[in-house]
């Protein structure tokens, strides 16, 4: 009876609502990482801020650690270029949709985000953009594009001006040869001492240095290859182009008849890949830099990812592992300096940012205090460690500290923009990271920046079948490998599975894929040792049972040195080799336990011995586990057959309900607790029991289903309700969990001398036969038993022995409490069956309400395969709220989430980055930071000029007010019109000497951008002032509708002969010409008749709409009079 009250749901009090809201909050707080998949980068040297672009159309904005802010364009596309306005807190982003967009730095409800507040698009298929420029003075945006035109656009506005440098008025003066078709503009660089002067680069080789304020080219510099970028030397007498060939080459600003230095291949006389881009800076008393991407030889290396430094006799390769996306320099010098004196080197590459001292002798790397790689090699695994030692902290520093000693220059970190205004957190957390390669590095997980700490290589202390290369002193180019990104693995039998780390105890846990089980206590001082590894074999007593996978890792032989920090003190080896899917271990015990997929054992690591294993395997498991493909000992037949059955069975049910609906079933399934929205909120909702899926046993003799899932070891009530025994539980794929009691040496002092016993006490088997992923013992009061040396070291209470304990058994379909000694059933929570839901993670998480810090409540915090995290009390299994976290779709993201004890948690965002989000009202981590923006660093927006009199202003009004709407839509029609009149004359007149601001197209009666301007004006217009009219002046607007109909249609049509004798203009070759020439002169005949007739149509209608309205507005004020 009173299960069945209890499945019957209850409502959430107001109280408990109110304690809810002071104990949970769900919210996604900051990142960590290196951006995923980076496309651009710009740096502001002024606010010393570093932005960096993704393809997926994320912006980051870098600045002192703990400064950082994120945001998004509206449309996901790939940032293909980024531009900082300097000292303004303003970023121009283009992509590669043709777009230009406008960021800006703004606080906002006391935090400062960043936002996009305006965009514009270039469309035509000759609008493709190539490249820009944003030159010093920061009003114009100069985009090259595809058709070889450069378009301005103006910051202030954010639109595109009426300016355009056309590519056949830059290329008059060139030879013939190029007049043809230079290609897209490939470069723009601005005159370092004269602004109005700007380098044009085009695909083909052609350079032209332009005069923006003449409008007159001044020097045409031909090159012989593809050209690839160009850069300016400081004093403005040279400048420097690379090309596609793998050269360089400089160039007199004031000669351009020939090259001033013969092009030079830095690693020819072979064919190189192209200089993708070249830096030329000087330096004030010393050589200049020279800097440069690629130019490898394609025979030898062209699989580099390079990045030169050329400095005098100084010269070196920084080899990537990695493409480098971008890269440049950070100078003393400003931009009236007369050199630019760089300090700093900054690579961004597509999985890591690199950046060198170039004042160090040995140009020696930064140390990254954030924007680390986090996957320099996969990873594999992760574990969070709260509230570590002061002790322990310092001695991680110092080794950490010790391992890169010389490797990092100990200049500080140059990117120092903005301010964090978290304060340094009073408690050190550290997050451990297993890899791919074997190592484990720790990271500081205390504050907004992850910084790593200290690594651990466990591929030392083993035979690695791969030997680093040597190294060649004379190997030229001279290569220098940079960075830690690594993602090639020697062994993928070194992979890192699980970790454990006892904060008190100072131990380390390190489990492998191989089988291997690496114990570490912390060591101040250097030690010589020799390494010795205890084989435990699970399947000794399976003859029957062949392993086919790897064989286990070879210890190295002899004495090996060990620094400062984690040394390994005993290696168990696993027998078979398989990968460790479970480990335990237990400090004030000294035991370890381990599982694989065929068993678990328990090992003494102070006495080095095997206590015990425990074999999982059943007689059909001995002919799958070995081999790499399991077979699920199922037909397809007898499969199929049960599909239908399942089918048929389901529509029969269905029909039964649709024709009878029972009173539970009219209820809509509802979660306990609180659900949240699409809002992100979490809402409370009516706890009612759900309708149940039907959930099929699964066979016995499902193939993995020995594998061992978890390992517990605790201390609780097994045997009777008087006697305390130590306890080892291992639950497995199958559902099965074995309960092991282990009798403990009574005197301390014997520890080390008596043997450690261990004997199945209890094995319960689940009836659906779901893998068991956690167990956890709660004591009489509900909370759960402390970790090791906790209550020791007063960080828990002792655990209540006066009720009864508790277990929680965690299946993938089901959560079950079961009250111990007498494993009596105390509630359950199906998962599966009401939502269809599967557990991937359980954690018990200790939430402090945010009004009084001294009341506390337990929960439990469960993961499912949709991506929800719920969080239920326990014992009573009663669920509290729900959150959507991951999309169901991020099976990598969902598996890698790992819960702090605190209500934080971590998951990999992406393969570089981990998300940091938090369900703890009390426990929030988010990033707080401020820029201080230079007063009147941002120019005031563009505002209109001033009424020049009250008599204006009393026209203006008068102008505003309804009875004169109709007049003045017809008045701006007709003044267009006269406009367009005025600029055909002044085009005919300007046949004879073309314009340099018009293309020699449009000379010759092109009318392009005037017809687009009229065909926008007139449409705009009409839309608002004579759809006016038509409500205004009712049957009199109609005839100005129509004759603005016909004046559109004649515009259009006369538009599309222009545009199609522009075309023939580019289809046709020379001979043809004259012809097309004709032929835009009959258009232009034909325009100017159109706009005449246009121009006496709105005349007319014009005085026909005054009239109308004058004589409606005297009906309606005689009307009114007369009333």
């Amino acid at each position: 009876m009173l299960k069945f009250m209890r499945g019957k749901g209850h409502h959430l009090s107001a109280e408990r609502l109110k304690l809810n809201k002071e104990l949970f909050s769900f919210s996604k707080t900051t990142t960590h990482g290196f951006p995923h998949r980076p496309s651009a980068l710009a740096w502001d040297p002024k606010l010393q801020l570093l932005a960096i672009g993704t393809k997926n159309g994320l912006i980051r904005i870098y600045g002192t650690p703990g400064m950082e802010l994120e945001g998004t364009h509206k449309e996901e596309a790939c940032v293909m270029e980024l531009f900082f306005l300097p000292g303004q807190g303003r970023l121009i982003s283009q992509c590669d949709n043709t777009s230009l967009h406008l960021f800006e730095l703004n606080e906002k409800d006391g935090k400062w985000v960043l936002e996009e507040v305006k965009s514009c698009s270039l469309q035509g298929r000759l609008k493709n953009i190539t490249t820009c420029c944003l030159p010093s003075s920061g009003e114009h945006l100069l985009i090259g594009t595809d058709g070889g035109n450069i378009y301005l656009l103006d910051v202030k506005s954010f639109e595109m001006t009426d300016h355009i440098i056309y590519q056949d008025i830059v290329i008059q003066n060139v030879p013939d040869d190029y007049k043809l078709n230079p290609g897209s503009v490939e470069a723009i660089a601005e005159h370092p001492s004269n602004p109005d002067k700007i380098v044009i680069g085009y695909n083909r080789g052609l350079m032209v240095l332009w005069d923006n304020k003449t409008l007159n080219s001044e020097n045409t510099y031909v090159g012989s290859q593809q050209l690839e970028s160009v850069s300016w030397h400081r004093s403005g007498t040279k400048f420097m182009s690379s090309h596609n060939d793998g050269t360089y080459v400089v160039w007199s600003s004031t000669d351009s008849s020939k090259p001033q230095e013969a092009p030079v291949p830095p690693y020819g006389p072979f064919p190189c890949k192209a200089i993708s881009k070249v830096l030329w800076r000087s330096v004030k008393g010393g050589d200049d830099f020279t800097i440069f991407a690629g130019g490898m030889p394609r025979a030898s290396y062209a699989d580099k990812n390079t990045v030169t430094v050329m400095c005098g006799d100084k010269h070196q390769v920084l080899d990537f592992t990695s493409k480098v996306v971008d890269f440049f320099t950070i100078c003393h010098g400003d931009e009236e300096s007369e050199y630019d004196n760089p300090h700093t080197l900054i690579v961004l590459a597509e999985e890591e940012i690199v950046l060198i001292d170039l004042e160090s002798d040995d140009w020696l790397p930064f140390r990254l205090p954030h924007l680390s790689s986090l996957h320099m090699s996969s990873i594999t695994c992760t574990s969070h460690v709260c509230d570590v030692p002061q002790d322990l902290w310092n001695t991680i520093i110092t080794s950490g500290n010790k391992q890169v000693s010389g490797k990092y220059t100990e200049r500080e970190w140059p990117i120092n923009g903005g301010e964090n205004l978290v304060e340094n957190a009073s408690v050190h957390n550290l997050l451990l990271t297993g890899h791919e390669d074997g190592s484990v590095r720790f990271w500081d997980a205390s504050g907004v920046a992850l910084g790593h700490l200290y690594t651990i290589h466990t591929s030392h202390i083993f035979v690695s079948e791969d030997g680093e290369p040597p190294v060649d002193e004379e190997e030229w180019p001279p290569f220098r490998k940079v960075g830690s990104f690594d993602p090639y693995s020697d062994d993928p039998r070194l992979a890192v599975k699980k970790i454990l780390l006892c904060p008190l105890s100072k131990t380390l846990v390190v489990a492998g894929t191989a089988g291997q089980i690496i114990y570490f206590e912390l060591k101040d001082e250097e030690i010589e040792k020799e390494l010795e590894a205890h084989s435990v074999n699970i399947v000794s007593d399976r003859d029957s049972f062949v392993w086919k996978g790897h064989d286990q890792l070879s210890l190295k032989q002899g004495s090996l040195k060990f620094d400062p920090g984690f040394v390994p003190v005993t290696i168990e080896q696993l027998t078979p080799p398989a990968a460790v899917t479970a480990i335990a271990f237990h400090t004030e015990w000294g035991l370890l336990a381990a599982g694989t997929a065929h068993g678990f054992a328990l090992f003494d690591y102070i006495q080095k011995k095997a206590v015990m294993s425990k074999c999982t395997l059943n007689p059909n498991d001995l002919m799958a586990v070995g081999d790499a493909a399991m077979s699920r000992k199922k037909s397809f037949k007898k499969s199929l057959r049960q599909s239908f059955r399942r089918l048929r069975k389901g529509r029969s049910q269905r029909s039964k309900r649709d024709k009878t609906p029972t009173k539970e079933e009219t209820k809509s399934p509802a979660k306990e607790g609180t659900t949240e929205t699409d809002t992100g909120a979490a809402t409370p909702v009516v706890e009612t029991k759900p309708v149940e899926r039907q959930i099929e046993a699964r066979s016995a003799d499902d193939s993995m289903g020995s594998m061992v899932r978890c390992l517990y070891l605790a201390q609780s009530f097994i045997i009777n309700n008087a006697l305390q025994s130590y306890t080892l539980w291992a639950g497995t794929n199958a559902g099965a969990i074995y309960v092991f009691t282990v009798s403990m040496p009574k005197e301390k002092d014997n520890r080390k001398t008596e043997a450690v016993a261990c004997q199945l006490g209890k094995e319960i088997q689940l009836k659906h036969r779901a893998p068991v992923i956690a167990i956890q013992i709660l004591d009489g009061s509900g909370h759960p038993l402390p970790e090791p040396f906790e209550v020791e070291n007063n960080r828990a209470k002792s655990p209540d022995l006066s009720g009864n304990h508790r277990v929680i058994i965690c299946s993938e379909e089901q959560f079950k409490v079961f009250t111990l000694p007498s494993l009596k059933p105390f509630c359950k929570f199906k998962l599966t069956a009401s939502e269809g839901a599967r557990v991937r993670k359980v954690a018990m998480i200790k939430f402090v309400s945010t009004k009084d810090e001294n009341f506390s409540e337990d929960c439990m915090a469960c993961l499912t395969n949709q991506g929800e995290i719920s969080i239920f009390t326990v014992p009573d299994l009663r669920r509290q709220q729900t959150h959507n976290v991951i999309k169901r779709e991020d099976i990598n993201g969902i598996s890698s989430v790992v819960f702090t004890k605190t209500g934080q948690a971590f998951y990999l965002h992406s393969p570089c980055e981990f998300q940091r989000f938090t369900l703890s009202a009390k426990d929030i981590l988010e990033a707080k930071c401020r820029v201080d923006l230079p007063e009147g660093a941002r120019p005031p927006p563009p505002v209109s000029e001033p009424e020049e009199s009250t008599e204006q202003q009393a026209e203006e009004a008068e102008e505003k007010s309804p009875e004169k709407e109709p007049e003045k839509a017809v008045d701006a029609v007709a003044t267009m019109v006269e406009s367009l009149k005025l600029k055909d004359e002044k085009t005919e007149s300007s046949e004879s000497k073309p314009d340099a601001n018009v293309s020699q197209d449009e000379s010759k009666g092109e009318l392009d951008i005037t017809v687009d301007s009229v065909k926008d004006h007139i449409s705009n217009l009409c839309t608002e002032g004579v759809t006016t009219v038509i409500e205004k002046a009712e049957s009199s607007s109609k005839v100005v509708q129509e004759t603005v109909t016909k004046v559109s249609s004649t515009v259009v049509s006369t538009k599309e002969t222009i545009f199609s004798a522009k075309e023939a203009v580019i289809a046709t070759s020379e001979n043809a010409k004259e012809t097309v020439t004709n032929a835009t002169e009959n258009a232009k005949e034909t325009f100017l008749n159109a706009t005449e007739n246009a121009k006496g149509m709105f005349t007319n209608a014009k005085s026909t709409a005054k009239e109308t309205i004058i004589s409606t507005t005297e009906k309606i004020t005689n009307s009114t009079t007369a009333e």
